[in-house]
């Protein structure tokens, strides 16, 4: 079995139609047919229905499309390291994650690691949500996805049998308003359900929100909260709070600077702190030197004092 009969498998699979794919493979059409028949004869099953029109796949075709995909885009990747291998370029590792940890903790960590030139951030990821972080694991997009974690026991519907992580920090989540005149907040903590205190939430499915839920639900005393928004942004929350509308949870480091400057207060004690891991995540089967010879040598983080 080729390669390329793969890709003539999925332009098939794209386009429902063999002179059309054959025309797409530059091939003609006997010569496509036949090699779509001896990978049928390879499976030992029928993948193509050819009495609907146009053209579909079985349930069997199904299945061998996804296998496909995986090892076509596999294959790809591959060559592209290779030419830079051969090209005598060191390969940076690419790695994704939230705009937060990107601009509050990712230089300072590369800098203590001494791993400045290793690693570079894949900028595509500072919008993803959480399953975006592993589905691009999974496909080979990115090398490594840091992000944070919840301590406490959260139903996540994320799927992350495929990898492993190292935990590299540790961070939390501080409940914080703009101040009054007088340096008090202009919201406080817990809130009675008839006065609720606005605030900025996080997607309930992702990482900062399900850390947040988990957290809030456990408390004895529930607060009183009116969600005015939702953001997956840290940075566009903070400036609302900022701006007086409302409270916020947001990370300590993203905020350290505000906190110390009374241009952000508390919202409340450290019992509405929601405790956080930094996670940096790889796929188990993607191996390359570069890859291997880092994540080998990353220390584990300390627990939190």
């Amino acid at each position: 079995m080729e390669i390329r009969w793969l890709e003539d498998f999925i332009a098939l699979a794209r386009t429902r139609h063999f002179s059309r794919a054959a025309d797409e493979q530059h091939v003609s059409q006997p010569t496509f047919s036949r090699r779509i028949r001896l990978l049928e004869e390879e499976m030992g099953a029928t993948l193509i229905n050819r009495q609907t029109l146009p053209l579909s796949l079985t349930a069997e075709g199904e299945a061998f499309l996804a296998l496909c995909e995986k090892t076509t885009e596999g294959v790809r990747l591959t060559r592209e390291r290779i030419r830079d291998i051969s090209a005598g370029h060191e390969r940076r590792i690419s790695v994704a994650a939230p705009q937060s940890l990107l601009a509050h903790f990712f230089p300072d960590w590369l800098a203590i690691n001494g791993l400045e030139g290793r690693m570079q951030p894949d900028l595509r990821a500072t919008g993803w949500a959480a399953a975006d972080y592993f589905k691009a694991l999974n496909r080979g997009e990115c090398d490594l996805a840091l992000c944070y974690w919840p301590l406490a026991r959260c139903d996540l519907e994320l799927d992350t049998r495929t990898c492993r992580y190292r935990t590299v920090g540790h961070e939390r989540l501080i409940a914080v308003s703009a101040p009054t005149s007088a340096g008090t907040p202009c919201f406080t903590l817990p809130a009675s359900r008839e006065a609720p205190v606005p605030w900025f939430a996080y997607p309930r499915l992702g990482l900062l929100g399900a850390a947040l839920h988990t957290h809030l639900a456990r408390l004895p005393e529930a607060p009183g909260l009116a969600v005015k928004n939702q953001d997956l942004y840290v940075t566009s929350i903070k400036e609302l709070v900022m701006l007086g509308y409302g409270i916020g949870w947001l990370p300590e480091r993203a905020i350290r600077q505000a906190l110390y400057a009374n241009t952000l207060v508390r919202a409340g004690d450290t019992r509405w702190d929601v405790p956080l891991a930094l996670r940096l995540y790889r796929h188990q089967h993607h191996h390359h030197a570069e890859l291997d010879t880092i994540w080998n040598a990353l220390p584990q983080a300390s627990p939190p004092p």
